[in-house]
């Protein structure tokens, strides 16, 4: 049998729409690919980003930083000894951007001390995004920092 160019085009386009939907079924159905929004609420989240950047500039001002320290496995955060974690309201958010259901934080009323061990058990290999945040003295703190754990 032989085919002619218009044969050849219709076979050409039918594998290529084949071979397209075989990997959008792939993508929608496995969960290797099932990657969350950054946010919830992305319009109201939009809404304090100034607000959030005044709050890293203030925390950027402070004449001492938070610092982050690694020792072999373990992980610390070191707060500033002018910061009252007993006083103060905030949280430390560890984000993973991958999945949600990773995501934890840790209220400041639970650090007992300025070097903090991080809980390495809860943290998966990969990207994360620490924000740390507080208010003090009716002015807002933050400060973000990407790891690789």
């Amino acid at each position: 049998m032989k085919l002619n160019w218009g044969t050849g085009i219709v076979i050409g386009m039918l594998l290529f729409i084949g071979f397209i939907m075989y990997f959008v079924v792939t993508m929608l159905s496995s969960s290797d690919y099932d990657h969350d929004l950054v946010v919830e609420d992305y319009y109201k989240a939009e809404l304090h980003y100034q607000q959030d950047i005044d709050a890293e500039e203030n925390a950027l001002a402070l004449d001492e930083h938070i610092e982050l320290e690694r020792e072999g496995a373990q992980m610390y955060i070191k707060f500033p000894e002018t910061i009252n974690l007993e006083q103060l309201e905030g949280t430390v958010t560890f984000y993973r951007p991958s999945n949600k259901k990773l995501d934890f934080s840790i209220p400041f009323s639970t650090i007992q001390q300025q070097k903090f061990e991080v809980p390495v058990s809860q943290l998966v290999k990969g990207r994360w995004n620490l924000k740390i945040s507080w208010q003090e003295n009716g002015k807002d703190y933050l400060f973000k920092k990407e790891i690789l754990y």
